[in-house]
């Protein structure tokens, strides 16, 4: 199915417009109960978005803070989103919770398996989450010629996280991911795709109305008629 591609001017205006999709939706999900759940993504992309949503006001005491995937490394690794979120948003005492993805087990997954269950028992259902996609149209950990990547595809799963083995000659990851499986995202109202640059774009076009058993952009389109695309052609 097609999805509307929403364009702003400027950086600073796609940003503001990200945040306050996320923090309404946050804000309206704690009028109906005790706790809202938010699902961010790494990278480089969602830094200003991370930004506007920490000037919200948001009571973030009742917020509890997820990722969207992981790298399987420790939160002292400059490459974990962990880090990156709780360095961008109001994390810690007093203030929002956190549940990794990432755990010190043995394999990615018994850490995927212990993410699942943390998940799982905190909550059914996402009250907003935000989205990157690479260059490759990769969203998530869902890489294109991924072993798992038809599983995390599969639309009538559990929701759950899953370990993500590192590419094959080349290919991407380059190291062990943990990823939340397509389900996930279907449980939540508001999901955003954060889009920045004329490349990402192109990509997104040319691959939206592919089989979504197996692109992950075609997959979001087709199972979560909701979508919304953010894009400005300011890349970072």
């Amino acid at each position: 199915m097609s999805v509307e591609i929403e364009t702003f001017a400027t950086r600073a205006d796609w940003a503001a417009a990200c945040a306050a999709r996320m923090t309404d939706a946050l804000a309206g999900a704690l009028t109906e109960r005790p706790r809202a759940y938010f699902a961010g993504s790494g990278g480089s992309t969602p830094g200003p978005v991370y930004a506007a949503m920490r000037k919200a006001d948001l009571d973030w005491s009742r917020v509890t803070v997820t990722l969207v995937d992981e790298r399987h490394v420790p939160e002292s690794s400059p490459e974990s989103n962990a880090n990156l979120l709780k360095t961008s948003l109001p994390i810690g005492p007093g203030q929002a919770d956190f549940i990794p993805l990432y755990s010190a087990a043995v394999t990615v997954d018994r850490a995927a398996a212990v993410a699942t269950h943390a998940l799982a028992a905190a909550t059914d259902r996402l009250d907003a989450a935000l989205l990157g996609m690479g260059e490759d149209g990769h969203i998530l950990s869902m890489f294109p010629d991924s072993p798992t990547l038809k599983t995390l595809l599969i639309p009538t799963l559990t929701p759950a996280v899953l370990g993500v083995p590192p590419g094959r000659d080349g290919m991407a990851p380059s190291r062990e991911r943990l990823s939340m499986n397509l389900p996930w995202l279907m449980t939540c109202p508001t999901v955003v795709m954060a889009l920045s640059g004329r490349a990402k774009r192109k990509v997104f076009e040319d691959q939206v109305m592919s089989d979504p058993a197996l692109v992950p952009v075609a997959a979001l389109a087709a199972h979560i008629p909701h979508l919304q695309v953010l894009w400005t052609e300011q890349s970072e």
